[in-house]
């Protein structure tokens, strides 16, 4: 196939392959960036992923924006910027989504599931047949905390040479847009058994964990004063098993039958 070599905007060289060719699934792919301290991060993740296809912004909490640095190194991506949403919260910011990774180049105390960056667009790919999916990146300084984390079902790592890991994180949004852009065009997903049931959104999952640790309260399984992680374990299991929203409702109505056992006195 022929490449055809262009000169981007702001004196950049690009080239540009594949052009004008649909990707299917990308429009359900929502980047979203936390706590961004720079605007200018903002613009220029905003053209990354223009150049791969990819349109739905979410903001969590931006230190400034809208600033005109942010449209500065959009260079010719204003669309992306003039749709981004801006949110209070990350829970808000992936409210509606089946599939949450999030970027991490740190361990965690508790090992999580962790994908390279193909495996995460090949899985977030097959999840965007079905409905929205987020990728979620985080503090230029300090990433994203505990609490963000366990709102995701799955790590993403770009490897590094040992003992440099900082990647700017317009930076990473390009390369893994370009990993997402590529398993669209090989039609990842494409193949599988198809389940009765649509997945599980993001939020129907977190009002699930919220009634289970009620419960697990009420019950006196769980402590809330000595919590020793049960909950951020119980948040692994479950997020690897990918839940549809019939699976949801099964396991609340069991919840609510044990609450009202719990209140029957049996």
């Amino acid at each position: 196939m022929r490449l055809r070599r262009r000169r981007g905007r702001a004196g950049g060289t690009g080239i540009c392959d594949n052009a004008g060719v649909d990707a299917p699934g990308l429009a359900n792919v929502r980047i979203v960036l936390v706590g961004t301290t720079h605007p200018g991060n903002i613009g220029a993740a905003a053209r990354a992923m223009k150049t791969m296809g990819l349109s739905t912004l979410a903001l969590v909490a931006p230190a400034r924006y809208p600033a005109p640095e942010a449209w500065a190194m959009a260079s010719g991506a204003d669309d992306v910027l003039a749709a981004a949403r801006v949110h209070a919260t990350l829970p808000q910011a992936l409210a509606g989504c089946a599939s949450v990774v999030a970027t991490s180049a740190r361990q965690r105390s508790i090992p999580w599931p962790c994908l390279s960056p193909r495996a995460c667009a090949s899985t977030l790919i097959a999840a965007a047949r079905h409905g929205p999916v987020a990728l979620v990146f985080g503090r230029e300084q300090t990433g994203l905390s505990n609490a963000e984390l366990d709102l995701c079902q799955a790590l993403v790592r770009i490897p590094t040479v040992a003992g440099f890991s900082s990647l700017n994180v317009a930076a990473a949004v390009q390369i893994l847009s370009y990993e997402l852009y590529a398993a669209a065009l090989g039609g990842a997903g494409a193949e599988g058994c198809e389940s009765d049931s649509p997945p599980a959104t993001a939020d129907q999952v977190e009002r699930f964990y919220a009634h289970l640790e009620q419960v697990m309260i009420s019950t006196g399984f769980h402590d809330p004063e000595k919590p020793r992680r049960l909950m951020r374990r119980l948040r692994r299991l479950f997020g690897r098993t990918a839940l549809d929203q019939h699976e949801v409702q099964i396991l609340r109505g069991l919840l609510a039958a044990m609450e009202q056992s719990v209140r029957g006195g049996r």
